[in-house]
Formats: structure tokens, sequence, C-alpha cells
């Protein structure tokens, strides 16, 4: 049964399941964890914003439930994928210039796990400096013009598990200078791939975000 949102929990149904364990992740799920922890539950909140504390948390949580042995076996298989990534991204002739864009109303630029990534895949992200905010209200781009003067190469979307609208990217006041817009290269990655701070970020998600660098930097190679 679905017993919580992430912004929201049904307690009374949480309690009916006895769990010995609830884990959450998020200081937006502070106030969750503090009532279920005033009902009697062992809770465990975690807020991994790296690509580093991702591994962390594996090794922690692993090592909660009595499973060290796998989370440490699963970490290295991240960790040798990711590095097998960076060392591809490494050959690009040049690193595209790459806007992630996490939410559109307003638009608010990706979160540092997913910045990392991006240069991971062999890209820049071109707002990394906003990925350090632990606040998405960090990463608001107040002013559109900002991506317009950044001229990314690729602009990635992930809207938080709303349909990703391209065609409305590139509509957008002065966005037809954007080499990303004016080449087409304007792409989705599943929410659910890169926007949930774990494994499947560290393995579907940099793997998507490569591919399409690389198809950038091949059609772009002497």
């Amino acid at each position: 049964p679905r017993v919580s949102a992430f912004l929201s929990a049904k307690t009374d149904k949480i309690l009916q399941l006895k769990p010995d364990l609830v884990i959450g992740f998020s200081d937006l799920q502070a106030d969750i964890a503090r009532e279920l922890a005033k009902a009697g539950l062992n809770v465990m909140l975690f807020n991994q914003r790296s690509v580093e504390e991702l591994l962390s948390t594996i090794l922690v949580l692993s090592s909660v439930v009595g499973a060290s042995d796998k989370g440490l076996q699963l970490v290295k298989q991240l960790e040798a994928g990711v590095a097998q990534i960076r060392a591809d991204g490494e050959k690009f002739s040049r690193k595209p210039k790459v806007y992630f864009e996490e939410w559109d109303e307003p638009m608010i630029s990706g979160i540092r796990w997913v910045s990392e990534l991006i240069g991971i895949a062999g890209g820049e992200d071109v707002f990394s400096e906003l990925s350090l905010s632990h606040a998405a209200s960090g990463r608001v781009i107040a002013d559109p013009r900002a991506v317009v003067e950044k001229r990314p190469d690729v602009i990635l979307g992930s809207w938080c598990g709303k349909k990703f609208r391209p065609e409305r990217v590139a509509a957008r006041p002065g966005w037809h200078a954007v080499p990303a817009v004016r080449d087409g290269e304007l792409h989705e990655i599943k929410s659910s791939e890169i926007l949930q701070p774990g494994p499947a970020a560290l393995t579907d998600g940099v793997r998507r975000i490569h591919a399409i660098l690389a198809d950038w930097s091949r059609r772009r190679s002497p």
C-alpha cells in the first residue's frame, strides 16, 4: 500500500505496518520524520546531495540492514561504472556546454549530483555554481535570458515526473539563438533515472547523459 508521498505521509497507515525502520530522504521530509519518531518509530533521514554522498548513503544503509558486504560490492560496481564513463567522456574533443532543467515554472537548474554527473559524462554544466545550493530555491533562474547568455550546446530536461516539452522550451523568447535550440539538442531524461539520489542516477542516469553527449560529440568530430 502507498502510505507516503514525498511531502506528506499517512502516519496512522505507516504505524499499522509496524515497520522496524523508516527511511526518508531530504530535509523536506524532516516534519514527517519527526512525527514518526514521536510516534515511537525508528527513523533514518538521509540528505545526500553529491555523488560521493550517494555512495556513502549506500554503505550506511547496507550496514544498518546487516548487508555491509553487499553494500560494499554494489558501491565498487557503481564506482567502476562511473570511472569508465568518466574515461570515455574525457575523449571528447570538446566538452559540450549543458543546461539541465529540473523544473520549468519557475525554471530550476540541476541539483548537485546531476551537475557532477554531467561533468563525469563529459559535459560542462553551465550553472554548476547554482548546483551547490542546498535548497531548490537557490537554483531558480529568475531571468530566462541567463540561459541564452550561457549558450548551452545541449539542453537536458527532467521536470520532476512531469512530461518534458522541448517545443515549449524552444519557444521561449530569444531562445532561438541558443545553440541547443538551433541544433535540436533538447533531450528528456526520466526523473526516475536522474532525480532519485541512488543507484539509478549512477547507472541509467549517467549513461543516458553520456549517450546524448557522445552523439553530440561524434556529430562534431573533424
